[in-house]
């Protein structure tokens, strides 16, 4: 097929689901590309991270997710010299943000290790004194218009909430105050949604301007953000990000602004995208209609990269 009329395609770097080590702890251990990874990571940080990982409890400490963002970039290094994969693009909703900077080139991966675990630390620091009864709260099959309808009674009381993210045309999720949260589910069974988890601390809301300056005096404003050397489409609106700076604005803005994964979509497939290969444990952005019904899907996984792999494969594109 003639270069100017293949079909282009993606890389998604996911957002981070519940992650415990003996989810990909074998991956970690014995694939190639993520030893080479682990290797540069400890040097980084001054610690085993395999081994903190392995002995820190709790779905989302610091540890597990430097450890899920490595093996997202390490799957997709992988990727490219198992299966082919040479993307025209790159996109990473939510914490994919961060594997996203890395595969793309504006972010050393060194750096985006520190910056990983510095977040976590700064998250942990301001929800300790700061919203501590706010939560976000996922769902679907709940049309967009019935749900501005129902959250308009939540304004009308003078109660706050924020929508954080628009993952489908009938999936979102919502941050509350607590004291909320049953009469949020309520509302959803009503409308014949479903209610699916909770999330503690919350993310992605305009109330949190505090946290990102936060995040940019302790951790991002330092760190070296080059020009990417593949576009990446930003999860808040869709824009196609070519500068540095437009890379660590995306991370910060990502703390106050709602991820939109149809806007992420509309943009791939406008510029010609036909394939998305989705590098990561993922359990939900690969997966979706909006997804589903504009690409070709490709999931590039631990349990797949654990597979037996051709002769002359190791670790090569991320330094």
């Amino acid at each position: 097929m003639d270069e100017a009329t293949r079909p282009g395609s993606a890389v998604v770097f996911p957002g981070m689901s519940p992650c415990r080590f003996a989810d990909f702890g074998k991956f970690l251990l014995i694939n190639p590309f993520a030893r080479r990874l682990i290797g540069e990571a400890n040097e980084r940080l001054g610690y085993s991270l395999v081994d903190r990982f392995r002995e820190t409890e709790g779905d989302y400490s610091p540890y597990a997710q430097v450890g899920f963002m490595l093996t997202c970039v390490a799957l997709a290094e992988w990727a490219e010299q198992e299966q082919g994969m040479s993307p025209d693009f790159c996109a990473g909703p939510s914490f994919g943000e961060k594997p996203a900077s890395v595969y793309a080139g504006s972010l050393t991966f060194p750096d985006a290790v520190w910056m990983t675990a510095e977040l976590a630390r700064c998250l942990t620091e301001f929800f300790a004194t700061e919203y501590t009864d706010v939560v976000t709260h996922s769902f679907v099959r709940t049309p967009e218009e019935k749900l501005k309808d129902a959250l308009s009674q939540l304004d009308g009381k003078g109660e706050w909430f924020d929508i954080s993210c628009y993952i489908d045309h009938d999936f979102y999720m919502v941050s509350v105050r607590e004291k909320n949260l049953d009469w949020l589910k309520q509302t959803v069974r009503s409308m014949g949604g479903l209610s699916l988890y909770t999330m503690r601390p919350p993310l992605h809301s305009r109330a949190f301007g505090a946290l990102r300056r936060k995040a940019e005096d302790e951790v991002l404003g330092d760190l070296e953000f080059h020009d990417p050397l593949l576009p990446i489409v930003a999860d808040q609106d869709g824009e196609i990000l070519r500068t540095g700076d437009q890379v660590r604005t995306m991370l910060l803005d990502s703390i106050v602004k709602p991820m939109r994964w149809p806007d992420v979509v509309h943009t791939l497939a406008d510029n010609g995208v036909r394939k998305l290969w989705v590098a990561g444990p993922d359990t939900l952005f690969g997966r979706v209609r909006v997804t589903t019904s504009r690409f070709e899907v490709v999931t590039v996984n631990p349990r797949m990269a654990l597979q037996p792999r051709r002769r002359g494969a190791g670790p090569s594109r991320v330094s």
